[in-house]
């Protein structure tokens, strides 16, 4: 898979319905993004060269800026994430198109794994 291991997906958190709505008209007016809206609480574009989308649900919405990478084997992606030093903050997660879950590098960092299986 040519997708395998890659930066896939970057999501960013909006504290609120007004800043989730904002998030959208600033980027379409800045950087001429369309949003596709998944329910009141979430949206994504593909405009931005690599696909990004904003969460408002607190139940979605990351704890920052989340760059997510892709696999085909989610469960073996988060045993070598754990074998390599890694620790899970969120484990998997089923969301519509997929699953995820998020971790800490070595070196602090949050990112997420996400599968489309």
């Amino acid at each position: 898979n040519s997708r395998e291991g890659h930066f896939d997906y970057i999501e960013f958190p909006a504290q609120s319905a007004e800043s989730f709505a904002a998030a959208q008209r600033f980027y379409k007016e800045v950087f001429g993004w369309s949003f596709h809206e998944w329910g009141a609480e979430y949206a994504d574009t593909k405009d931005s060269g690599l696909t990004c989308g904003f969460s408002s649900a607190p139940d979605h919405r990351p704890a920052g800026t989340l760059a997510v990478l892709f696999t085909a084997d989610l469960e073996g992606t988060r045993d070598r994430v754990i074998r390599g030093g890694g620790r899970i903050v969120k484990d998997i997660v089923t969301f519509p198109g997929g699953r995820r879950f998020e971790y800490i590098d070595p070196a602090g960092n949050r990112l997420g794994v996400w599968s489309d299986e």
